[in-house]
């Protein structure tokens, strides 16, 4: 089954839907911020919900860093059944390494300064952890001495996440979804979640977990009910208070919600506590007003998005609703949409094959009995899709709009909706060439954060 929550009003759970409202007029006038969905749950119940168009309920979204969250559930799910020990050593999941790993403080490194993001290193480690040994990011990652006491300072490091995955696998025999599968993914009803995995077949933990928007409403949801799903605990409640607390002091942190504090792959915040991903994918959870916001986007300014949240959204939290308010709100997410790409209407001409600069290769506009579609090369191989005028047409994993300036030059959008990721194309039909650039800039997996893994 997929995850469902009861459908309510705003008003019907002590919010004023025109604060709702102000918040989604605040993430589309933001500059650098672009929602793709939200879902706002209270007292378990679905205050609000809605996605921009060409993004839609039944798709999945990468999460990016939001993955991590989801690690540490597996982690939390193996502590309480006794197969992880938070006080153990990440080298004693390892004993192959025992001889290679001689430095002392990369033998102190425990479980839960992992979890922490406290392994005593003061930067990120993974281009490093990489180059020690490019086939074993775990070895890579130990052979990497801390500069620090393990557990005395945070530095968000994607290695820890990484051997907590790794961890979990070695402990269950199987992947980290196969381990998430009956034990999380299942009871809360998440039928579709993908992960992407390394060149070894390791989820990569930290990052490309592919899930819709109500799969981060659900976890967040499980940890607001301290680890307990239909009168089932998946976690325990110990774990989820750790997981939910500073476990290490981050000050250093530039913006005000980035420097509350860091828990179990947790931020803390000015309000409650959080799982984060790059370009605005949010599961916010504040536990004092019994609520949960999921959120997916393509969004640069993370803390536009956390300040409209505080501005706008908390203090509709307890107040007076009405329920006009709550109909106005209703068509306003029923409405939802990115703008579609504007100009005149394409032409004939415009059809045929494009040479690019590299952005996107294996470029073709051409028309068929049903309008324009566009190829492009995505992992190697071709994908096509409608072109919308406008409007945004979609098929399988992509989006397009287009359309024609004053000049004869074509405008494409095409978004790759199994991600934050936009590419904007301009077409010279006289030459026969092609411009692209990135909305936002695909990290670390590369190509293959543009579509969700196969399974």
């Amino acid at each position: 089954m997929t995850t469902t929550f009861p459908r309510s009003t705003p008003s019907a759970l002590g919010i004023d839907a025109r604060g709702i409202t102000a918040f989604l007029d605040a993430l589309e006038s933001t500059p650098n911020v672009e929602p793709h969905s939200i879902v706002l749950l209270r007292h378990g119940r679905t205050a609000a919900e809605g996605w921009w168009a060409p993004y839609a309920r039944d798709r999945v979204h990468l999460l990016y860093s939001l993955s991590k969250s989801f690690t540490a559930a597996a982690v939390g799910i193996a502590v309480r059944a006794g197969l992880v020990d938070l006080d153990a050593t990440a080298l004693s999941y390892f004993p192959e390494l025992d001889g290679d790993v001689t430095d002392e403080r990369s033998r102190r490194i425990r479980v839960r300064h992992l979890l922490a993001m406290a392994s005593g290193h003061r930067e990120e480690t993974l281009e490093r952890a990489r180059a020690a040994d490019p086939t074993d990011t775990v070895r890579g990652f130990l052979l990497t001495p801390p500069d620090e006491e393990p557990g005395t300072v945070f530095a968000y490091n994607q290695p820890c996440t990484y051997t907590l995955a790794a961890i979990v696998r070695r402990v269950s025999g199987g992947s980290l979804v196969d381990w998430l599968r009956p034990r999380l993914l299942d009871p809360l009803g998440i039928d579709d979640l993908g992960w992407t995995r390394d060149d070894t077949g390791a989820e990569l933990g930290f990052s490309g977990c592919h899930a819709p928007t109500s799969a981060v409403a659900a976890l967040g949801q499980l940890y607001l009910q301290r680890g307990v799903w239909d009168g089932e605990r998946i976690l325990d409640e110990d774990w989820v208070d750790a997981a939910t607390s500073t476990q290490v002091e981050n000050p250093q942190e530039a913006n005000p919600d980035w420097s509350q504090g860091y828990g179990f792959q947790f931020w803390m915040a000015r309000h409650g506590f959080r799982g984060d991903g790059a370009y605005g994918q949010f599961c916010v959870v504040l536990p004092e007003q019994d609520v949960v916001l999921a959120l997916t986007g393509q969004s640069v300014d993370m803390q536009a998005v956390l300040d409209a949240v505080w501005q706008h959204l908390l203090p509709a939290l307890d107040a007076e609703g009405r329920e006009s308010a709550d109909a106005v709100l209703e068509a306003r997410l029923a409405a939802l949409g990115l703008p579609p790409v504007a100009g005149g209407r394409l032409i004939d001409e415009a059809g045929g094959s494009y040479s690019s600069d590299g952005v996107l290769e294996g470029l073709r506009l051409e028309r068929d009995d049903d309008g324009w579609r566009v190829t492009v090369d995505v992992d190697g191989g071709l994908l096509s899709v409608p072109v919308g005028e406008g409007e945004w047409a979609a098929e399988g994993p992509l989006a397009a709009s287009g359309a024609t300036d004053p000049e004869g030059s074509v405008h494409l959008v095409v978004r790759f909706v199994e991600t934050p990721h936009a590419a904007r194309l301009e077409l010279d039909p006289a030459t026969g060439t092609a411009t692209a650039a990135w909305v936002t800039q695909p990290l670390h997996d590369g190509p293959l954060t543009l579509r969700r893994p196969a399974d």
